[in-house]
Parts: structure tokens; C-alpha cells; sequence
């Protein structure tokens, strides 16, 4: 279903959570996704924040597709609440953010 794998979001969210050094590396891990992640990225955050539900993630990955006209990383980055948008988006679409997140800090970033 999604183009991109909970743990690259759950990374996003961990890293979006940081004071100091979470931006810059938000935005480079971001950038480094390939177009369907970021496409994905987008949708997952927007399912998050209510702009789409669930059902509706292919018609959320098309619009993110339709309308990218600025980077993805610049516009993720200016959304308020992007970790918790990210985290509502995966919970929305039956996925568990917890469980997620204690793999990737058992595995390491």
C-alpha cells in the first residue's frame, strides 16, 4: 500500500522530534527519497491532519503528485506538527507508530 516504508516515516518523526539537529537532517533524509516515497510522505502526513482519510490514501498520493511545486522537504518542513501529523497518518492507516519506533530504536537510526 504505502510507496514508503513505516520505518523511513517513524525515522522522520524521530528525527523531526529533535531540537537542534532534527531540521537539517529532516530535510536531507527527505530529500534523499525517491518521488513515490515522497509522494507517500506527503499523503501519510496529510491523512494525519485530516486533509484526506484513509481510504482516500491513493487520491492523497495522486494530489501530493499533482500539486508538488515546491520540494517536498521544504514543504514538509513548514508543516506545523509534521511528527505528529506523520504519526496520525500512520495510526489512521492501521499501522502502529509505537511499535515502529521502538524497532527503529532497538535497530538504531
Amino acid at each position: 500500500m504505502l510507496a514508503i516504508s513505516p520505518r523511513k516515516i517513524v525515522h522522520i518523526i524521530y528525527l523531526a522530534r529533535e531540537e537542534a539537529t532534527g531540521a537539517a537532517e529532516v530535510h536531507a533524509f527527505i530529500d534523499a527519497l525517491n518521488s513515490d516515497e515522497q509522494a507517500s510522505l506527503t499523503a501519510v502526513a496529510w491523512i494525519g491532519r485530516g486533509a484526506f482519510e484513509a481510504e482516500d490514501y491513493a487520491e492523497a498520493v495522486a494530489t501530493a503528485e499533482a500539486e508538488a511545486t515546491t520540494p517536498t522537504a521544504d514543504y514538509l518542513m513548514g508543516m506545523p506538527h509534521l511528527a505528529e501529523n506523520l504519526e496520525n497518518g500512520l495510526e489512521e492507516l492501521g499501522l502502529d507508530p509505537t511499535g515502529e519506533e521502538e524497532d527503529f530504536l532497538r535497530q538504531g537510526s
